[in-house]
């Protein structure tokens, strides 16, 4: 069911997407040569418990997950690009690394995602992270009143068709409120002028993701992290706005 917020509800949830911004913002000034996933992992749940927030994923476990994820952060490490589960890996000079957070502050929702470069960088990296900001951004610029979810679809997979990525549309973007994951989905790519409408008080997860060689993804052994089929690198970027008259509003923002 798709929800419409209030404006007194979106200035609620901006309380939720600040957390989640910080956490984010201290997680990539943590992660270094060196520092281990399940530190990662734990500097974000001591912060929960110091904000007295909720975690999203720690009692997660939809269809596609092979058991409760257990963890309240995910890091996708190089051919890893979605739902990577934290272990004990120490990151590498070179490791192109994602975290996707979600947490829940007052009973509002907040979800994102960001890419970075430890140590010294490749520029494929460089450029395949800088595609999904890209086109997280055409993506956000899209999501106005009167346009549809297929505008913020066919923005994206524009930004990927032209950088020569392909798109895969099994995950994407999503409905966010008092849960993490609700309707409308919002697939990477799309046509334009197609699906539902753009209403005041929609509020949605907008997340581009793409594999440097491949549209394909696999399963882990873990039964949670996707990583490229041919062994490719992946980057994924995601903000969670809130579309209103007045544009739309990134409730997720880092400093």
């Amino acid at each position: 069911m798709i929800e419409l917020r209030t404006p007194t509800e979106i200035t609620e949830m901006k309380a939720a997407g600040r957390f989640v911004a910080e956490v984010l913002t201290e997680l990539s000034s943590r992660a270094a040569v060196g520092m281990n996933l399940l530190k990662l992992d734990a500097i974000a749940h001591d912060m929960i418990r110091a904000r007295k927030a909720e975690s999203c994923y720690i009692d997660y476990h939809p269809s596609f997950g092979a058991s409760p994820f257990g963890k309240v952060l995910c890091t996708s490490v190089n051919d890893a690009v979605l739902h990577g589960l934290p272990h004990d890996y120490v990151l590498r000079d070179g490791d192109l690394l994602s975290l996707d957070f979600a947490a829940s502050v007052d009973g509002w929702v907040a979800d994102s995602a960001v890419s970075i470069v430890v140590g010294t960088p490749r520029p494929e990296d460089l450029r395949l992270i800088e595609t999904t900001e890209l086109a997280l951004e055409a993506g956000i610029a899209a999501a106005r009143v009167g346009a549809r979810i297929g505008d913020i679809s066919a923005a994206i997979g524009q930004v990927a068709t032209e950088a020569g990525y392909g798109i895969n549309t099994d995950f994407g973007g999503h409905g966010v409120g008092r849960t993490m994951h609700g309707d409308p989905h919002v697939p990477n790519n799309g046509r334009p002028n197609r699906g539902l409408p753009l209403r005041p008080g929609l509020v949605i997860a907008v997340e581009p993701w793409f594999l440097e060689t491949t549209d394909k993804i696999v399963t882990d052994q873990d039964g949670w992290t996707l990583r490229s089929a041919d062994g490719s690198r992946g980057a994924h970027s995601e903000h969670t706005i809130a579309i209103t008259d007045d544009g739309p509003v990134i409730l997720t923002k880092r400093s």
